[in-house]
């Protein structure tokens, strides 16, 4: 199965199945001497562990992660790390009745199609696990980017009919919510909404937001390594992601030129700036030294006890009520998964970009 790599310079590959003996990512391309341990990562994948409110999924893990290479004496040692969490309590009977029907909403017909074969037991390579991995190798590009002084506000925007305030916001809201939303009074709208969902058998959907400060400008390249276009692919990666915005995203397409340019001040000699911030943070694919804003439209969880029609294998027609351990909203825990994957194509751009100029690269080696 090819297409579980990500990056050109900062390059990570993910492997693992849900219900497998364990997951984990090699990330290549680290450089040397970066202070890292497993404390450093495991706070990232505590982020996204299942079973830590009445909003996830009850099935319990640990997470713990091992870091296997690349690490010597607490810091990077420029060879691949390599990172691996085990699976517990994986129960694979769970999903035995599945094994010959195709569920709505999930990957099952497509993997079918795709390998003749498919891993019935929480969706193998295609399940929600599989961000373990990217997550883990997030927490190593986050601790460069913080080295650099660039920082990410990650939330949770909207979740169903529901959608924060701005005029509420408060980034240490975030944490003190189980739905990791900056704005205390919608996450309480939202959880009575997802617990109606959940009471129904049925699941939400919701948008994640990702602000990433202090990035400097000239990241990314004019045509087919833009900045925004490598974002894109690495948030349209995450399984359940069915839309993805920069800036204002859609509306801009509902505005005029007038409206919607950003206007450049020179506030003091050398220093350039917008006055608005409508593009996200890129001009032409390139990093233009605002914040850089990004969405992602995450859709229901498929699984949901509610009847469905489908079909088996062989096309004979059912109505079918999904078993197991879901989550009944996919955006909250996805809210490091968003954070790891802007992270990882952030550095990629940084190490890309240290060539871009002859006058850098005679700098550095004279």
């Amino acid at each position: 199965m090819a297409g579980s790599t990500y990056g050109r310079l900062f390059q990570i590959s993910t492997w693992g199945e849900s219900h497998g003996r364990a997951l984990g990512v090699v990330v290549d391309g680290c450089p040397a001497g970066l202070a890292l341990c497993e404390d450093d990562i495991q706070k990232f994948l505590d982020r996204r562990k299942p079973g830590q409110n009445a909003f996830s999924t009850p099935r319990r893990e640990e997470d713990s992660v091992e870091i296997l290479s690349g690490v010597f004496e607490g810091k990077t040692t420029g060879c691949p790390i390599s990172m691996l969490v085990y699976n517990q309590t994986q129960r694979s009977a769970d999903y035995r009745e599945i094994a010959n029907y195709y569920r709505p909403g999930h990957a099952d017909y497509t993997f079918d199609k795709k390998y003749g074969f498919r891993d019935y037991r929480g969706g193998g390579r295609s399940s929600g696990r599989e961000t373990i991995g990217r997550v883990a190798a997030g927490a190593v590009a986050c601790k460069i980017l913080a080295s650099l002084g660039i920082s990410f506000t990650s939330y949770v925007r909207s979740i169903g009919p529901v959608e924060i305030d701005p005029a509420r916001f408060c980034e240490a809201e975030i944490s003190r919510n189980p739905l990791n939303m900056p704005d205390a009074a919608a996450a309480e709208q939202a959880a009575e909404y997802l617990s109606k969902c959940k009471a129904n058998g049925d699941s939400a959907g919701g948008v994640v937001e990702c602000i990433v400060r202090h990035l400097p400008a000239g990241l990314g390249d004019p045509v087919f390594e833009k900045l925004s276009a490598n974002l894109a692919k690495a948030i349209c990666s995450i399984g359940a992601v069915k839309s993805f915005e920069i800036g204002d995203g859609f509306s801009a397409s509902r505005a005029r030129g007038s409206e919607n340019n950003d206007g450049f001040v020179c506030r003091e000699p050398g220093s350039i700036q917008k006055l608005t911030n409508h593009s996200g943070g890129t001009l032409g694919g390139i990093s233009d030294g605002s914040e850089l804003l990004l969405r992602a439209g995450f859709k229901p969880t498929p699984s949901i006890s509610v009847p469905q029609q489908t079909v088996s294998r062989s096309g004979e027609p059912l109505t079918v009520r999904v078993k197991g351990r879901h989550d009944p909203l996919i955006a909250a825990r996805a809210v490091v998964v968003v954070e790891s994957m802007a992270a990882i194509t952030i550095v990629d751009a940084l190490f890309a970009n240290m060539y871009a100029r002859m006058d850098a690269i005679t700098d550095f080696y004279k």
